[in-house]
């Protein structure tokens, strides 16, 4: 019979736990709404906090400087069932609390998949190596944790290609904005969102094709 009553007990601790954990909390800053809705019961408050603090420190600057039509608010999730690392979609950020507990430090997870809500590309507006690269390079710009996460921007190897997407793709749009164009990066974002973009586009940015600046990077990476 104790040991009855325990087992009710302890379910209806985890019930109420779980319950509790899945009630979303409203975080508001001016004009823009976070709500937070965390399915683990095991997210460190700290980790909990510097996610929102984040969230408020970047998307705003993200939106005006990208997309002013950018949604107010977002919804992210704390998910105990997802085995990636995050993604984005329609307004909502999905990050894996499983990644949280291996890499406590990666605020900025936050940074890329918000710049993935900003970006709001029609479907099959462009190549999904430069999304990537966009957000990868946002967030090396924008990011306010990165060296505490051990997140950087690699070195130039030749066995790259600006194809490979993410935060080598974004070393290559980092690189062109300081020796060619620092607009770049935002007028690529706008054609993207504008379903306009094509590689003729590289050249009325640069005066170079994609291929051409990525030859000229190659042989003097170094300037970013």
């Amino acid at each position: 019979m104790k040991n009855t009553c325990l087992l009710i007990t302890l379910f209806t601790l985890l019930v109420v736990i779980e319950m509790q954990a899945q009630q979303p909390e409203v975080f508001k800053e001016k004009d823009k709404t976070l709500m937070f809705t965390n399915d683990s019961p095991f997210l460190d408050s700290e980790v909990k906090n510097g996610l929102v603090k984040t969230f408020f420190k970047v998307y705003p600057k993200m939106v005006k400087d990208f997309n002013p039509e950018a949604k107010d608010t977002i919804f992210v999730k704390i998910d105990t069932s997802y085995t990636g690392v995050a993604f984005a979609n329609n307004g909502k950020i999905t990050i894996s609390s499983q990644w949280l507990e291996k890499k406590p430090n990666d605020l900025d997870v936050i940074t890329h998949e918000a710049m993935h809500i900003v970006q709001s590309y029609p479907h099959q507006a462009g190549p999904g190596w430069l999304t990537e690269g966009i957000a990868d390079y946002v967030r090396y710009k924008y990011g306010v944790n990165n060296e505490g996460a051990e997140w950087f921007l690699p070195e130039y190897s030749p066995d790259q290609s600006y194809k490979n997407s993410y935060r080598i793709t974004a070393r290559f749009l980092a690189w062109i904005s300081n020796n060619y164009n620092q607009n770049l990066v935002v007028a690529l974002d706008r054609n993207m969102r504008e379903n306009t973009y094509s590689e003729v586009l590289w050249k009325e940015l640069t005066g170079a094709t994609l291929d051409e600046l990525w030859e000229a990077y190659a042989e003097n990476p170094d300037n970013i």
